[in-house]
C-alpha cells in the first residue's frame, strides 16, 4: 500500500468473507507486535481503496475490532491501536499461548493506556531538575525522604493512615512489601499467619515461599470470620475491598481483629486492595488508622498508576521496623530513587487525585456496562463485588462445572479466572470478571461469548 499510513494486508476471494480477512489480519498484526501501540491506522476510505472493497466492509471490521478492544476509534481522529491490546514497541511475537485475549476480563489488571505521561514526565523533569546531589548516592534503604514524606501526608488524608514517615519503607510493589514482612516475622524460624480463603494465590504463595505456613481463615458477607482465627503470629487481610469477594470488613469485625492482636501479640497485615476504586459505596478507612502499633499496611501504585512503576510502600509498626529496613536493605539496598522522587512530586502537587477522579470515571461507566450486559444476557448468574474495585464476581448455578465453563469461554477469546484457583477449601462456583482493560465497546460481545461458554 502506498500513502503515509501504510499497513500490509493480502486479500484472497476465493478464501471467505473479506471483512473477517482483513479483522483477522489485523488482529493478528496487533498480537504479533507489529502494528504498535497508538499507530494509526488507513481511513477506512483510503483502505478500502488500496484494497479494491467496499468502504463499509472496512468500517465494519474497523467497529469488530474496536468492539473487541484492538482498536481505539474517536470522531475525527485517526483510528488507532489500542494502548492496551498489544505487547508493545519492540515486542517479539508472542507465543500462542501467550497471546492478548480477544476480550480481557482478568483481574488486577488496570488500563495502563490511562496513564497519565505528560504530568509524570513533568514530575520526573522536577525530580531530576531539583533533587540534591546526595540523592544518587546509597541512601536509606527505607526509601528518599521526600516520597516517604509525601506519603505519610498523603496516606493520612484519603486513608486514615497514621502515619510518621520514619516508619514508612518504600518497596518495588507489594509483592516485595509482602516479602519484607514474611521475612521480618521468621528470623527465627517459621511462624504462622491467618489468611482469608478465599484470597490471592500469588499473595498466599509469596507468604509461603518466605516462610509463613499459611491458616486458611473463611470469609463471609462481612469479610474474614475473625472469631475463627486460631493462635496464630499474624493475620493478613484486605479490609476495604476483599480479593476476591468485593466484600468489606465489618466494624465489629473490625473491632474484633484488633482485640484479638493485642491480646495475643500478633501483627496484623493490611493490603489496601483496591481501595482507592470504589462507586455506590462511602470510603471505608484504613484498620491501620485505629491501632498503628498492632497493623503493618500496604500498598502500591500498581492499580491507581502503573504496575511498570514497581513501587509500594510498608507503614510498619514500631516492633518490625528494624527487621523489614535490614530485609529491604538485605534485597536490594533500595528502591530506585529518581521514581520515587517523581512519585513524591506528583503526590504533592495533587496529580494522584485528580488522576483517580478521571479514572474513577472511566472505570465506573465499565462496571455499570458489564452489569447491564450481564443481567440482559446472564440473568440466571448473580452478581456480587460491584461496589468497587475492578472486578466482579459472576456466581455459578451449583452444579456448574467452573473449570469446564473457563476451558469454553477460554477458547472463545476471553481472558479470565475462576474463583476456584484462589480458594483452599473447596467452594461454590464462580468466575472473576475484570473490567480494567475491558473497552465499553468489547462489553457486549464479550458477554455474548461468555454467555455462550456457559450454555455449551
Amino acid at each position: 500500500m502506498s500513502g503515509s499510513l501504510d499497513v500490509l494486508l493480502r486479500l484472497d476471494r476465493g478464501r471467505g468473507p473479506l471483512r473477517a480477512q482483513i479483522e483477522d489480519q489485523l488482529r493478528d498484526a496487533v498480537r504479533g507486535g507489529r502494528l504498535a501501540p497508538g499507530a494509526a491506522l488507513p481511513s477506512s476510505r483510503a483502505l478500502a481503496r488500496e484494497l479494491s472493497v467496499s468502504r463499509g466492509v472496512v468500517v465494519e471490521a474497523y467497529a469488530q475490532l474496536a468492539a473487541e478492544g484492538y482498536l481505539v476509534a474517536r470522531q475525527g481522529a485517526p483510528t488507532r491501536v489500542s494502548e492496551a491490546a498489544s505487547p508493545g514497541p519492540g515486542a517479539a511475537p508472542a507465543a500462542p499461548g501467550e497471546r492478548p485475549p480477544r476480550f480481557d476480563f482478568r483481574t488486577g489488571r488496570p488500563d495502563v493506556s490511562l496513564f497519565p505521561r505528560t504530568a509524570w514526565l513533568a514530575s520526573l523533569r522536577r525530580a531530576l531538575r531539583d533533587a540534591p546531589d546526595a540523592r544518587f548516592d546509597y541512601g536509606d534503604p527505607r526509601g528518599a525522604p521526600e516520597l516517604r514524606g509525601a506519603l505519610a501526608r498523603y496516606l493520612g488524608r484519603v486513608r486514615g493512615v497514621v502515619c510518621d514517615p520514619e516508619r514508612v519503607v518504600i518497596t518495588s510493589g507489594m509483592a516485595q512489601g509482602m516479602a519484607l514482612f514474611a521475612r521480618a516475622l521468621t528470623p527465627g524460624g517459621a511462624r504462622r499467619i491467618g489468611m482469608e480463603d478465599p484470597s490471592s494465590a500469588p499473595g498466599r504463595a509469596q507468604l509461603a515461599s518466605n516462610g509463613l505456613e499459611i491458616v486458611p481463615i473463611p470469609v463471609d458477607e462481612d469479610g474474614m470470620e475473625v472469631a475463627r482465627l486460631p493462635a496464630v503470629d499474624a493475620a493478613m487481610v484486605t479490609p476495604a475491598h476483599q480479593f476476591p469477594l468485593g466484600v468489606v470488613l465489618a466494624p465489629d469485625r473490625r473491632a474484633a481483629l484488633l482485640d484479638w492482636a493485642a491480646h495475643t501479640g500478633a501483627v496484623v497485615l493490611e493490603d489496601d486492595y483496591d481501595a482507592e476504586y470504589r462507586y455506590d459505596r462511602q470510603p471505608v478507612g484504613a484498620v491501620q488508622g485505629l491501632a498503628p502499633d498492632l497493623v503493618a499496611y500496604a500498598g502500591s501504585i500498581s492499580k491507581t498508576l502503573a504496575p511498570g512503576l514497581r513501587l509500594g510502600w510498608l507503614v510498619v509498626p514500631e516492633r518490625l521496623i528494624d527487621a523489614v529496613t535490614a530485609a529491604k536493605a538485605s534485597d536490594d539496598l533500595g528502591t530506585p530513587v529518581v521514581e520515587q522522587l517523581a512519585l513524591a512530586d506528583f503526590l504533592e502537587r495533587g496529580r494522584l487525585d485528580r488522576h483517580l477522579r478521571r479514572t474513577r470515571a472511566v472505570y465506573r461507566d465499565r462496571r455499570d456496562a458489564l452489569v447491564a450486559a450481564l443481567g440482559r444476557l446472564l440473568p440466571e448468574c448473580p452478581i456480587a463485588g460491584v461496589a468497587a474495585g475492578l472486578h466482579l464476581v459472576l456466581r455459578l448455578p451449583a452444579a456448574t462445572n467452573e473449570q469446564a465453563v473457563l476451558d469454553a469461554a477460554r477458547a472463545r477469546g476471553l481472558g479470565l479466572s475462576g474463583i476456584s484457583e484462589h480458594r483452599v477449601a473447596p467452594g461454590p462456583p464462580a468466575l472473576l470478571l475484570g473490567y480494567g482493560r475491558l473497552p465499553e465497546a468489547a462489553v457486549e460481545p464479550g458477554v455474548r461469548a461468555l454467555a455462550d461458554s456457559l450454555r455449551a
